[in-house]
């Protein structure tokens, strides 16, 4: 026999699953505001406001308990995680942001908040514990990045309790402890064989395997590919140009090889300034180009990657095809690995690095 759902208590609110749609968070949230005699009829009628939206029956119940708990600003129960991020930089960054001593403190305040790309439009209060754990688990930094990013989550956290934004803070839950002694991407990062690049050359109809040979082709990091704009892309020379990296190294030059050469030609006629970008034309986060299109891809062409293997495949293809050392440096721009001579003495044309990566 089904057992039968709970009476809430008279004006407590209300739980509803919604009837259409895939949703995320298919139940709606509400609690009653005010009463309101309806003309017509001469009988109450309840005036609800929504206060979020539930995965499940019982996620709702529990909000509605917090709620109760801890009331919220009902006129802030929409605003979403990248509003909270914006208000809390105008009021505790921005003053600071011309002085010297805190630029890299507000430079890497900014750099976390790009993890979470992928939730920006979300109301914060909807946000949960295995929301940002999943952020974590998925982002591939080191543990003291990890830290780094936990400090900023928290820091917006206080400020959503701070203004009745939300009612609980899950930020102290986040777990980066298990990564202390290792990247999280570690324990997968290996080379493509030369028998699953041929597999993934034959799936190459597909844009988003197109993007894993450009990776493989090139060296670069999955975010400076994802982040790379079309007026960066120089198809007359067959370079494109890394403006904006974590190092000095990072801001470099990079050859388009031969093979590939198609798939930007291709890439550049989507109508966004990014050259890779979602099924919308949207700027691609790494959370959605890994969770939509890396690993459906890895597990339907039973291969076992994270996307920085195609960086180290990359260096792992010049080596064996006796690229000069110095040479792929420039291309892959590995931090720290270039000597002062090097770095002083060598001005490479496009030619050099064309050549170097047409080898491969």
């Amino acid at each position: 026999m089904a057992q039968k759902k709970m009476r809430l208590p008279n004006n407590y609110g209300t739980v509803a699953k919604l009837s259409s749609g895939n949703r995320r968070r298919p139940y709606r949230v509400r609690i009653t505001t005010d009463w309101e005699i309806d003309m017509d009829t001469m009988k109450c009628r309840q005036i609800r406001k929504t206060i979020g939206y539930a995965k499940t029956r019982q996620e709702g119940l529990q909000m509605l308990a917090e709620y109760h708990h801890h009331p919220l600003d009902l006129n802030e129960t929409r605003t979403t995680f990248y509003e909270v991020y914006e208000r809390y930089y105008k009021e505790y960054l921005e003053p600071y942001e011309y002085e010297k001593k805190k630029k890299n403190n507000i430079n890497r305040f900014k750099g976390n908040m790009k993890v979470f790309e992928s939730i920006y439009n979300v109301p914060f209060n909807e946000l949960k514990l295995n929301d940002f754990q999943k952020i974590i688990d998925k982002c591939g930094k080191n543990y003291p990045t990890l830290k780094s990013i936990k400090t900023t989550l928290r820091q917006l956290c206080a400020y959503a309790m701070k203004y009745d934004i939300i009612t609980k803070d899950y930020s102290e839950y986040v777990d980066i402890l298990k990564y202390k002694d290792r990247n999280p991407n570690a324990l997968n990062r290996t080379v493509f064989s030369d028998a699953q690049i041929k597999k993934l050359w034959k799936e190459s109809e597909d844009i988003y395997v197109q993007a894993i040979l450009m990776l493989i082709y090139s060296g670069v990091r999955v975010s400076e590919l994802l982040d790379l704009k079309k007026e960066d892309v120089d198809l007359e020379h067959h370079v494109f140009n890394i403006v904006d990296a974590k190092t000095a190294a990072g801001i470099r030059v990079v050859p388009i090889a031969d093979k590939v050469f198609p798939f930007y030609e291709q890439w550049m006629k989507h109508d966004c300034e990014y050259l890779i970008c979602n099924k919308d034309d949207l700027h691609c986060s790494y959370e959605n180009y890994r969770d939509t299109y890396w690993d459906p891809i890895m597990e339907r062409t039973k291969m076992k990657h994270t996307p920085h293997d195609t960086r180290h495949t990359c260096i792992s293809l010049l080596t064996k095809a006796d690229v000069n050392p110095t040479t792929i440096k420039k291309i892959v721009g590995h931090k720290g690995a270039m000597s002062l001579t090097e770095k002083v003495y060598t001005h490479m044309d496009y030619q050099t690095l064309l050549d170097a990566i047409n080898k491969i």
